[in-house]
């Protein structure tokens, strides 16, 4: 057996049937120089004893003594002892049997690089295939990989990346957005610019989606994330010129893609469950950010139609009404 040169990190609270799923596809890889470190987060449904029952060395648990936040649980990540290089995974997602292997390929082919990644599939809550990723290059840059991000030209999700723990160590580990929203964006912009992300064409992991519901994210954590990844972009480009031009360029497209995406969210959301927030709110707060990020813009979000739509459907109780018993009939996962 190869002496440990990888460690999967799993945080986990109350995974059910799911983590089972996600655990026997990481014990099942082809390649067995590596270990998983599972951070037990105080769960009460057996998620733990199953996991021991396992008796599989392969496996350390280190459970929490109280229950954590989400961001809590992921912030112990950077103080566990770990191998040289780590990669993180939710509890419902999937590895393939070969992933470890096309990742340790790539690690051979570009020794140098400061993050890793291999494409991948979105899977729904039973396991269908919904959609493959989006292409994205072998090797690229950290102001490509930003540009990419604000113009949502690839999907950008916390499981499969692969990375140095001393780089992560160094980082200050995943950063601490509300629910942890936008936190790994950050993340791998920071890892990429070390020098340059590497990325596998084989599709070797899944990632799921679950229906969109408040009791995941609420709106309102969605929207305090939005307003730290601004904050990030704009400290991005007073420290590099080349950043600041690829942010003027692309910032309100980027802008513009979740005020839609949180004005058609809202409608789905009970008002009760909204603290507050409301679809003429969010445009207003929308229009800040861009000012915030890109001063003189010509942002208007009432130039998108379905983002005058959403408006006038929240601004009337009954219109609200309607659309969200249209929604129960007929109802399919939003996507970012």
């Amino acid at each position: 057996m190869k002496p440990e040169k990888y460690s999967i990190i799993l945080p986990v609270r109350n995974g059910g049937e799911y983590v089972k799923e996600c655990i026997n596809s990481i014990l099942s890889q082809t390649l067995d120089n590596f270990n998983l470190v599972v951070l037990d987060n105080y769960s009460t449904d057996g998620t733990r004893e199953w996991i021991s029952s396992l008796q599989n060395e392969k496996i350390k648990i280190i459970p929490s003594e109280k229950s954590l936040t989400i961001e809590e649980n992921w912030g112990r990540i950077k103080d566990v002892t770990k191998n040289e290089y780590i990669t993180l995974i939710g509890h419902d997602d999937i590895l393939a049997p070969n992933y470890l292997q096309v990742i340790d390929d790539l690690v051979l082919q570009y020794p140098d690089a400061g993050l890793y990644q291999t494409h991948f599939t979105y899977i729904d809550s039973k396991g269908n295939v919904l959609r493959k990723c989006k292409p994205m290059p072998e090797k690229e840059t950290a102001p490509a990989f930003l540009k990419s991000c604000l113009t949502n030209a690839f999907d950008v999700m916390g499981t499969g990346f692969m990375m140095r723990s001393k780089d992560y160590d160094a980082l200050g580990g995943m950063p601490a957005y509300p629910n942890l929203i936008f936190a790994d964006m950050e993340l791998w912009y920071r890892l990429t610019k070390i020098s340059y992300k590497a990325t596998s064409p084989k599709e070797c992991f899944s990632f799921r989606l679950h229906q969109s519901t408040t009791t995941t994210t609420s709106d309102i954590k969605l929207q305090l994330a939005f307003g730290r990844v601004i904050s990030f972009f704009v400290q991005l480009k007073k420290e590099d010129k080349e950043i600041a031009e690829i942010i003027d360029e692309n910032g309100i497209t980027f802008i513009h893609h979740y005020c839609k995406y949180l004005s058609h969210r809202l409608l789905r959301t009970p008002q009760h469950l909204r603290n507050g927030v409301t679809v003429e709110l969010v445009i207003k707060k929308w229009r800040t950010y861009a000012d915030e990020l890109v001063p003189g813009n010509k942002y208007r979000p009432m130039d998108d139609t379905t983002i005058r739509i959403a408006k006038y459907i929240d601004s009337n109780l009954i219109t609200r009404k309607l659309f969200l018993l249209f929604k129960r009939l007929y109802s399919k996962p939003i996507y970012k």
